[in-house]
């Protein structure tokens, strides 16, 4: 492979890693509005990475955030495969989390489209996935 050709898979990934740094921003910005607590951001397993993981009550949620033209592309890019990682990556976080384990947890998708507010779908794909 020629090295321009690295270069430019190089700045196109950079370029693809801030813009989903900027929605998780936006995201988490959002929920915080919503009365969700941070707990971790970018948890990542040997199974798995989690976006983010807050807490609002009782609730833990398990995020995933997809920066998307369409709410539409947006949930329908968390596959089936991801959403088996996200869940391995949330047992691994439960393991270690007692408060977690003794209540309600979820799975959701924030999907972040231009010039809308970002899309919160609350158990949007089952943890045993």
């Amino acid at each position: 492979m020629p090295a321009s050709w690295r270069v430019k898979m190089t700045r196109s990934r950079a370029k693809a890693e801030a813009h989903g740094h900027f929605a998780e921003f936006v995201a988490l910005t959002y929920l915080r509005l919503k009365g969700y607590r941070l707990l971790a951001q970018r948890f990542k397993t040997p199974q798995g990475e989690v976006d983010l993981i807050m807490r609002r009550r009782d609730v833990t949620a398990f995020i995933e955030v997809k920066a998307r033209g369409s709410r539409d592309h947006g949930v329908e890019a968390v596959t089936i495969t991801q959403s088996k990682r996200i869940s391995a990556a949330a047992r691994f976080w439960m393991a270690r989390d007692k408060i977690s384990n003794r209540n309600f947890c979820r799975f959701d998708i924030v999907v972040v489209s231009p010039y809308l507010l970002p899309h919160h779908i609350e158990n949007a794909f089952p943890g045993d996935a």
